[in-house]
């Protein structure tokens, strides 16, 4: 066992959890509350379904490691677009009514990390397509 896997494992499977947990919440306010909130402001209210069903799910196959990188791609995109439509008019820290976009920029940037990295740490995609990482 390399250090660099168990430590790239641990970083992926923290992006899942994190994930995970806000699709939950998503889940738990009910999804035409989510639909709602999205629809008034000004984002289509049918993406609120996506992106919970997007943050539940594909935050459980990182956690497992199976696909791994088509899932960070959509985690990166859907980040994008919730800093540009939500988080940035707030600034990075926040401006005291709402959270900075903080959080976000580094779910993006771990993202990004998966989606294009061939280190991917000990998971499914390793053990079912046989994947040699270097």
């Amino acid at each position: 066992m390399k250090i660099n896997e168990i430590m790239v494992t641990l970083m992926r499977v923290v992006l899942g959890i994190i994930m995970m947990a806000h699709g939950i919440t998503k889940f738990q306010m009910g999804l035409d509350n989510v639909s709602g909130w999205f629809a008034s402001i000004g984002i289509p209210g049918f993406l609120g379904y996506f992106v919970a069903a997007l943050e539940l799910v594909g935050g459980i196959l990182l956690i497992v490691g199976l696909f791994t990188r088509y899932v960070s791609v959509l985690f990166a995109f859907m980040l994008i677009g919730a800093t540009i439509s939500v988080k940035l008019p707030g600034g990075l820290l926040g401006d005291g009514q709402g959270a900075g976009y903080e959080l976000d920029l580094a779910l993006l940037v771990i993202s990004l990390y998966f989606a294009g990295a061939t280190v991917r740490g000990f998971g499914l995609d390793q053990l079912l397509f046989r994947k040699k990482e270097q």
